[in-house]
């Protein structure tokens, strides 16, 4: 790996460590918020999501993959074995900007359920993976 990539994947590690360590607190507590912190906990989730593609682009590119995209990003992470659910990540990249707007409360209760169900534990497996190889 050459070294100037190697930085910058763990500089971005570290954002994404602490955004993670902000949505598990709000996860660990679904059952407490109020909607007003449900929606707090909808923006963990965006931010947390955009950093862990990019940590995932830096990190593959400091090993000679190059994938600009997120989709692109998703499918070689799954290539070489980082993540563990393609369909997951795939989904959770299709419905991020649908997340993000949605005024709906069925799509609203819909949205927290699958950021805690399904997306939050390919999340967590992305980190602990990636906390493993620093």
């Amino acid at each position: 790996m050459e070294e100037t990539k190697v930085r910058r994947w763990r500089q971005r590690f570290q954002n994404l460590d602490r955004a993670f360590g902000q949505l598990t607190s709000a996860v660990n507590r679904i059952s407490e918020l109020s909607d007003l912190e449900k929606e707090g906990l909808v923006q963990r989730f965006e931010y947390t999501f955009e950093l862990s593609w990019k940590t995932l682009k830096d990190y593959l590119a400091g090993n000679g993959v190059e994938a600009k995209f997120p989709r692109d990003v998703v499918k070689q992470a799954f290539y070489y074995d980082i993540i563990e659910d393609g369909d997951i990540w795939m989904d959770m990249l299709e419905k991020r900007n649908l997340i993000a707007h949605t005024y709906n409360e069925e799509n609203f209760k819909l949205a927290i359920s699958a950021i805690v169900s399904d997306y939050y534990p390919a999340l967590k497996q992305l980190h602990n993976h990636l906390k493993g190889l620093l």
